[in-house]
C-alpha cells in the first residue's frame, strides 16, 4: 500500500495539536508530512519503529548524504559539459546498462528512470533529436518500440562514464567508511 499524502497538512486525528495550517504543526504523526501530494513510496508495515539515534549517527548520516549529494552535483555538471542533460545521461546510461542486450522499450526506460510513459517519449523524443538514440520497431510486435544509442550516443556516454568511473573512486572510500560504520552499529 502506498500512502498518498494529501497537498495540505490536515488537523491530525491523532492528538487534534494541529491548526490545519500548511507546515504550521509540530506534530510527529505521519498524515503532517508534506509530500506535495506525491506517493511516499513507503508502505505501512515498512515504515521503522520510532527510535532516538545518537550525534554520531545523525553525524554518520550527514556525511553519507553529503557524499552522494556531492556525486549528484558532480554528475550534473558533468552532463551539462557533455551537452545533455542529467536525465538524459540518465537514460543513455539505463539503455547501455540494461541487463542482458543493448536496447530497451520505453516501459522499460520508464521503469529505470522511475518516470510515468509518456514523460519517457519525450524525454526519448529529445534524444534521437540530438541523434543519440534512434527508434526501432520490434519486429514480432510493431506496437513496441526499442531505444538503442547511436554511435554519438555511444561517445557521449563513454566519455561521461570515465569521469564518473573516476569521480565514484574519490569518493568510495569515505562512503565504504560511513557503511561499513552503519553496518557495525546495526548489527
Amino acid at each position: 500500500m502506498i500512502l498518498q499524502v494529501p497537498r495540505k497538512i490536515r488537523p491530525c486525528n491523532t492528538c487534534n495539536t494541529c491548526n490545519g495550517g500548511e507546515g504550521s504543526c509540530l506534530c510527529p504523526h505521519l498524515e503532517h508530512a508534506l509530500f506535495r501530494g506525491k506517493p511516499i513510496g513507503l508502505t505501512l508495515s515498512l515504515m521503522p519503529k520510532r527510535q532516538t539515534l545518537s550525534q554520531s549517527e545523525y553525524q554518520d548520516l550527514a556525511g553519507f548524504r553529503h557524499a552522494l549529494r556531492q556525486f549528484i552535483h558532480f554528475s550534473e555538471e558533468a552532463a551539462k559539459r557533455a551537452g545533455v542533460t542529467p536525465q538524459q545521461h540518465q537514460a543513455l546510461l539505463a539503455i547501455k546498462g540494461f541487463p542482458g542486450r543493448d536496447r530497451v522499450t520505453v516501459g522499460e526506460l520508464a521503469e529505470r528512470l522511475q518516470l510515468r510513459p509518456h514523460t519517457t517519449v519525450e524525454l526519448a523524443d529529445r534524444l534521437e533529436q540530438l541523434r543519440l538514440i534512434e527508434r526501432h520497431r520490434d519486429e514480432k510486435d510493431r506496437r513496441r518500440v526499442h531505444l538503442k544509442l547511436t554511435s554519438r550516443g555511444e561517445h557521449v556516454l563513454d566519455r561521461l562514464s570515465i569521469a564518473h568511473k573516476e569521480q565514484l573512486r574519490h569518493i568510495a572510500p569515505r562512503l565504504s567508511s560511513t557503511l561499513r560504520q552503519f553496518a557495525i552499529e546495526h548489527k
